[in-house]
């Protein structure tokens, strides 16, 4: 029997992160002045211990990301039960094959002038990878394990004032406790922040819009307020003020303290004609809150905010401010390929830019707890975040994994992800847990219920979901009835029968697709394949490859085109992440993925253009693949794929036609549901054009787009490529922030004569900078590439790589120049500014 109609439904507002210093107080990063060492002295925490011999570092700062590579790092003796494996096999590179496990020490000698006697401190870190112990002036402030959690301490009582003070941390990663890479250090932010004795905690504020209107909206803010012991509650006063984009104050609310409200102060205001958060016009506000003792200001704090309402309506959809939306989401790890896990703003907007324009409106934090930088992009940029918590529960996945800690630690972490952004407009779903062993145990929907409602209790306004790939198991044993949504990985198949069989009527693909591709690498024939491996360990960007679990995007498609009750869906992954060769397990030198649409240099695979071209109706996409230079194949079969969002193409091969080929919108979900159809392509022949037979000869490819109507709309031509002539380069901005850390991403190509790209070219390119500016970093998306990342020599994979460039502090222009053998050179120049451009 069908469960009763009903409805979840759940309003939400906004982000929040502290933007202004206390009054009086301070926050401020601590970035500089680090040292560091990969050695476990015994008294490395005392303030008289000598760290002269250490390195200096800057924080963030990732220590395994330096390499080098090798097989033996993490080296990880085992079978992956849930990919199938039925044996113990040795998986070199599914950690990365860097050296991120062991012990390191971080050590910085700092000052806080502003901190005196009543004051307040509190040391937050925004993650640190991992078993981070915290000593301030060689006492211990307190240890958190999970190294992709947020955390704080107060250190009032550790600091010295007027005087000198030591903040040490020791972290150490065990091996076999992840299954990508997760980095290693304080590859996060780390902030000081100083207060009065009067103030709001870290994470104090919680503001909700219980009512949204197009005329006016209610916003509520709570408050937590702290005070020194004797401080009377009466002499305590709250000002909150709401502040559009502009600055202009739009609402305001006086209130007092009494000894009857257990330290939270709620107050009530309404904001006229709001301007509402969504993901193409991402409104946000903020609210300003002013504690006073008396007539004297004692804290300010800031907490941005958007105004939006959420709602899920079983058997009909996910509904952002009143309309139906469809996650057309990634999943991505935290890395940021050749910078590693050390967070960089610019690196991750540029990551969300990327696919913003491809036209994701979603990113699951897989699996972990994302950065503040990510989420504050995200609020900024209008891209939907599913925030994810764990993989694992008390079940393990791995020797060393979360379970070690979850009885402890779990209902801790899952409340500081919780406080963290439950005001970010951009987040509109938790997820607390990938695949966990436990869906199939007798106490998995108990777990479950338990970790939803943490979520609910610091959180009502926002749904629950997890990732599930079991559909007879955790629909039998009640484990996915118990949630908010149901979230289930891959086997879309399944999704009409989890829909008759669930409760909640509603079906979320939380993650999709795994298909595997190389950029620019072409395996002929053009079939479908399951686990395909080749002697260089690539993969097919025709995009017909995937695992044994998991599909090609087409066949997603189709699921949430054609189903209303699908919400939705994560595609794995948005960017390619180190760690997880599938299907190169074994295979060193493999040591990151195949899966991302975008690969580790953050170059668009072909894939890219077969989303855009379904998911971004602001723009028209016409792409051709593959590339045409196929020399010693002249006369052989080479098919031509389009992905378009025009309707109907004609292929051209040096002037004759191909034909013309047009979408095929009668191909059905219940009709293509057969080995037949998938053999035949006939879901791929719904959403992409393509021509299987056509034969290679040199020359010109010509593809001749029409509209609806059948007019000719866009036309696109593609070349075999002459002799490699020179360097092509271009930078993602020509300007950044002179601070010391904005990145300048270039795109190092090697061109004919005729700026063809030269697509098999694979020499070394060396690059030097001069100016304002360093080289950080390149990468070549190549997934069994050793070198370095931080070498000023690296080789191109299909013609072209990324290049980094950092601003130095002081602004003014930076001369990029790229070299090589046997072709001309190239510079670029570009200027850094004191002012932030991001």
């Amino acid at each position: 029997m069908r469960a009763p109609f009903y409805t979840l439904l759940f309003f939400l507002f906004g982000s929040f992160f502290v933007e202004s210093a206390a009054q009086p107080g301070s926050e401020r990063m601590m970035e500089k002045g680090w040292r560091f060492t990969r050695e476990d002295p015994a008294q490395a925490m005392q303030p008289g211990f000598s760290d002269d011999s250490w390195q200096a570092v800057t924080v963030p700062h990732d220590w395994a990301i330096y390499g080098p590579f090798d097989a033996h790092n993490d080296l990880q003796k085992m079978a992956i039960t849930q990919d199938g494996q039925q044996e113990a096999l040795a998986h070199a590179g599914r950690t990365g094959g860097l050296p991120f496990i062991g012990v390191g020490w971080y050590r910085l000698r700092f000052t806080v002038p502003e901190f005196t006697p009543g004051m307040r401190a509190s040391l937050l870190f925004d993650g640190a990878m991992s078993n981070a112990r915290v000593y301030v002036n060689g006492r211990e402030a307190g240890f958190w394990p999970y190294g992709y959690n947020s955390f704080h301490f107060d250190v009032t009582d550790l600091l010295l004032p007027g005087e000198e003070n030591l903040l040490a941390v020791r972290l150490e990663n065990f091996p076999e406790s992840s299954r990508w890479y997760p980095g290693a250090g304080i590859y996060r932010n780390v902030h000081l922040r100083v207060t009065s004795g009067l103030h709001i905690p870290v994470w104090g504020t919680q503001i909700t819009t219980p009512v949204v209107r197009e005329d006016f909206a209610r916003v509520v803010v709570r408050t937590t307020v702290e005070k020194p012991a004797g401080m009377e509650s009466s002499s305590v006063a709250l000002v909150t003020e709401i502040r559009d984009a502009q600055g202009r104050r739009v609402a305001s609310a006086k209130s007092g303290l009494t000894r009857f409200d257990e330290g939270v102060i709620e107050q009530h205001m309404v904001v006229e004609q709001p301007a509402l958060w969504d993901t193409d016009h991402p409104h946000l506000y903020t609210a300003v809150s002013r504690l006073y003792a008396g007539e004297t200001l004692s804290h300010e704090y800031t907490t941005r905010f958007g105004i939006r309402t959420l709602e899920v309506i079983p058997g009909k959809g996910f509904f952002l401010n009143g309309k139906r939306t469809q996650f057309k989401g990634v999943c991505n790890h935290h890395d940021l390929g050749p910078l590693g896990a050390a967070v960089n703003e610019a690196a991750i907007r540029r990551q969300v830019r990327i696919m913003k324009e491809m036209g994701v409106n979603a990113i699951r934090t897989s699996h972990n707890m994302p950065a503040p930088e990510l989420v504050r992009a995200c609020d900024e940029m209008g891209v939907m975040v599913m925030a994810e918590t764990f993989d694992e529960w008390k079940s393990p996945k791995m020797r060393n994994g979360y379970h070690i800690y979850f009885d402890e630690w779990a209902e801790k972490d899952l409340t500081n992800l919780v406080r963290h952004y439950r005001n970010n407009p951009s987040v509109v779903m938790w997820c607390i847990g990938n695949e966990v062993p436990d869906q199939g145990t007798v106490n998995g929907p108990k777990i479950a219920r338990f970790l939803q409602d943490i979520c609910h209790r610091e959180d009502p306004t926002r749904p629950v979901t997890q990732g599930m790939d079991h559909v007879d198991v955790v629909a039998a044993n009640n484990f996915a009835a118990v949630m908010d949504v149901a979230g289930f990985n891959y086997r879309s198949h399944r999704y009409r029968d989890a829909f008759k069989r669930l409760p909640q009527e509603i079906v979320l693909g939380a993650e999709t697709a795994s298909t595997v591709s190389s950029r620019g690498v072409y395996k002929l024939p053009a079939v479908r394949r399951s686990m395909a491996k080749y002697e260089d360990h690539q993969s097919s960007s025709y995009d017909l490859e995937h695992c044994d679990w998991s599909d090609l995007p087409e066949d997603n498609f189709i699921q949430h085109d054609d189903l209303e009750y699908c919400i939705g869906e994560f595609v794995w992954t948005g960017f390619d992440y180190l760690g997880e060769p599938t299907p190169y397990y074994t295979d060193w030198p493999s040591h990151s993925s195949l899966f991302g649409i975008v690969d580790l240099a953050g170059i668009p695979k072909d894939r890219y253009y077969l989303y855009r071209s379904h998911w971004n109706d602001k723009v028209s996409t016409l792409h051709i693949l593959p590339h045409w230079n196929w020399q010693g194949h002249e006369g052989e079969v080479v098919p031509v794929m389009v992905y378009t969002s025009y309707p109907s193409a004609e292929l051209f091969i040096n002037g004759k036609s191909q034909g013309r080929r047009t979408k095929d919108l009668s191909v059905t979900l219940e009709g293509s549901d057969n080995k037949a159809s998938q053999e035949a392509f006939d879901r791929q022949k719904r959403y992409r054009l393509m021509w299987m037979e056509t034969r290679y000869e040199p020359g010109t490819v010509r593809v001749v787009a029409y509209d609806a109507q059948g007019k000719e709309a866009e036309v696109k031509e593609m070349h075999t490529a002459g002799k490699p002539h020179h360097i092509e380069l271009s930078a993602d901005r020509s300007v950044i922030g002179a601070d010391g850390r904005d990145i300048a991403f270039i795109n190092v190509r090697v061109v004919d004569k005729e700026g063809n790209l030269c697509p098999h070219d694979s020499r070394e390119i060396s690059f030097t900078v001069q100016g304002a500016g360093q080289y950080k970093a390149a990468a070549n998306g190549n997934s069994v590439c050793l070198t370095p990342f931080q070498s000023p020599v690296m080789p191109l994979f299909s013609g072209q790589l990324t290049a980094l460039v950092q601003a130095s502090e002081t602004p003014g222009e930076i001369l990029f120049e790229a070299s090589a053998k046997g072709v001309k050179k190239a510079r670029l120049v570009l200027t850094s500014t004191p002012h932030s451009v991001y």
